[in-house]
């Protein structure tokens, strides 16, 4: 069904007329035809016409998970605009400086949002065009702006090279960075989606990730090329979702691993229908054996561990169901991310050199082929710097190859812990300590030390009701780990701080341990 689909604007064109009473979108209780949700997008981007948005010009979204993004996005594709959906828990001036710097021509905002826009509303350069969905004083209401458009399809076709949407980078590094994703960076994983994740047009997708995220937007359109049914979740609440597999008869989702984490500690898990489900997918943070385990015998069905990025249209490697081997010789592969997906290239790399490391050894991943982004929205100096000239993208993430191909993230680069010359990267020591059973949660940091430069000290999320001391935690780490590598000491925290996608937020989790030093590695 998705095979002969190209670009986004397809995607709508073909489902439209073609699987036309058949339900595109259900949100709650609202449930939208693949025909409405054309007609909407038709209306959609018509009234962006009118409103002077042109070809490649960009338009700024900010709300919560609705079926408006996808009125908005496919309302974009139609004529050949760009799509930017933004982090909603950014605070006001963060998306003033992302609406600004995509240079967006409108900007749309949900309810919950309007305090933004009002903060920000007369710092805005561009977007000359502000609509609020549920109306607003001063600004169109959604409803009246979508009705301003007429339901016929303006017809403007995209190249293969053309952005489709454009996404932020977290920016763990500085200022965001908006990621161009043409229509030929996401076609290029529609044949191993329909393959591997087994997209068909009967598909019930559940889309709990926020949409301006790969993991998100980009999992839900994969779903949507093959002409799947969309679940979309506005607010994450285990207990409803753990419901709706059953309510909804869903077949496909993808989750981070924190999530799986708060589905298990539902009360009655083991009575919950979840006989529908093929497949739950999960990425985007590391996750102990201890979580994956109790998962895979809660929800009884296959799960496959994505690793991707942003920069590269999301899934890039994949931990197949068959992979996932909790009892037998091959247990060590719950530790890797799979393998490189069909069409790209992997390599690990010593990036002083830019030669290969050996196998077995540490370096960072670099990764090439047609899911591999444009570039960095005017940013032509960040994009020759992650991208070199031979194609290769440099994705900042530190891991290891075994012999047979498989790769073993170890950390982000630059999380990792240089301790008396040894380099101790977290995601190992959280992974081992993750095994004890008084904890919830762990992150694990680097704090500065007089005599190594700087130890290993274990953030600790207690579970309920069950004392440990940090002696006992200590000493568990000690029986598992070399000695470099255990914690020196452990803090109490009521939670992690993490990103929409999952990543705990170790920049900010450091910050208070390096105050008044000059730089954060000692």
């Amino acid at each position: 069904m998705g095979n002969s689909i190209n670009t986004i604007a397809g995607i709508v064109r073909t489902h439209g007329p073609a699987l036309a009473n058949k339900t595109a979108l259900i949100l709650g209780d609202r449930h939208q035809s693949w025909t409405e949700l054309y007609q909407r997008s038709c209306q959609m981007a018509q009234a962006l016409k009118a409103a002077g948005v042109g070809s490649q010009d960009r338009v700024a979204f900010l709300d919560k998970n609705g079926i408006e993004h996808f009125e908005v996005f496919y309302g974009c594709s139609l004529i050949n605009a760009v799509s930017v959906d933004v982090n909603w828990r950014l605070a006001a001036p963060e998306v003033a400086y992302i609406v600004n710097d995509a240079q967006a021509k409108v900007l749309i905002v949900g309810p919950e949002f309007v305090h933004v826009l009002d903060a920000i509303a007369d710092q805005l350069t561009t977007a000359k065009t502000i609509v609020v969905i549920g109306g607003h004083p001063k600004f169109t209401s959604y409803d009246d702006f979508v009705a301003t458009g007429s339901a016929t399809d303006p017809g403007v076709t995209a190249g293969p090279g053309d952005v489709a949407f454009q996404l932020y980078s977290s920016g763990t590094t500085g200022r965001p960075k908006g990621v161009m994703l043409t229509n030929d960076n996401f076609f290029a994983l529609i044949p191993f989606a329909q393959e591997l994740w087994g997209f068909t047009d009967h598909t019930v997708n559940m889309a709990a990730m926020p949409l301006f995220h790969i993991g998100g937007g980009g999992w839900a359109t994969a779903g949507h090329t093959m002409g799947a049914t969309t679940v979309v979740v506005r607010d994450i609440n285990p207990v409803e979702m753990v419901q709706m597999f059953g309510k909804h008869r869903i077949t496909h989702a993808f989750v981070v691993p924190v999530l799986l984490q708060f589905m298990l500690m539902v009360p009655d898990l083991d009575k919950a229908d979840f006989s529908s489900i093929e497949l739950i997918a999960y990425g985007a943070s590391p996750i102990s054996e201890e979580v994956l385990g109790a998962s895979i015998k809660a929800f009884k069905t296959n799960f496959m561990q994505i690793y991707g990025l942003t920069e590269t249209t999301g899934a890039t490697t994949i931990l197949l169901p068959e992979e996932h081997d909790l009892t037998g010789p091959r247990k060590k592969l719950l530790r890797s991310c799979g393998k490189i997906v069909p069409g790209m290239q992997l390599r690990v790399v010593d990036s002083d050199t830019g030669k290969d490391v050996k196998t077995g050894d540490v370096g960072e991943i670099w990764v090439k082929g047609p899911q591999v982004m444009k570039g960095y929205w005017n940013m032509p100096e960040e994009t020759k710097k992650s991208i070199d000239t031979d194609g290769w993208f440099r994705t900042g993430d530190a891991a290891y190859l075994d012999d047979e191909g498989y790769v073993y993230i170890y950390d982000r680069v630059k999380d990792m812990i240089v301790s008396g010359g040894e380099n101790v990267y977290p995601a190992e020591v959280e992974n081992a300590l993750m095994g004890h059973p008084a904890i919830a949660d762990v992150a694990v940091i680097g704090v500065p030390d007089e005599k190594w430069g700087e130890v290993p000290k274990a953030l600790v999320v207690r579970k309920a009701d069950t004392p440990v001391t940090e002696e006992e935690i200590i000493s568990f780490a000690r029986e598992r780990l070399a000695g470099f590598k255990v914690p020196k000491s452990v803090d109490w925290i009521d939670a992690l701080p993490r990103n929409p996608s999952g990543k705990i937020l170790k920049k900010d989790l450091r910050a208070p341990y390096w105050e008044g030093k000059a730089r954060q590695v000692n």
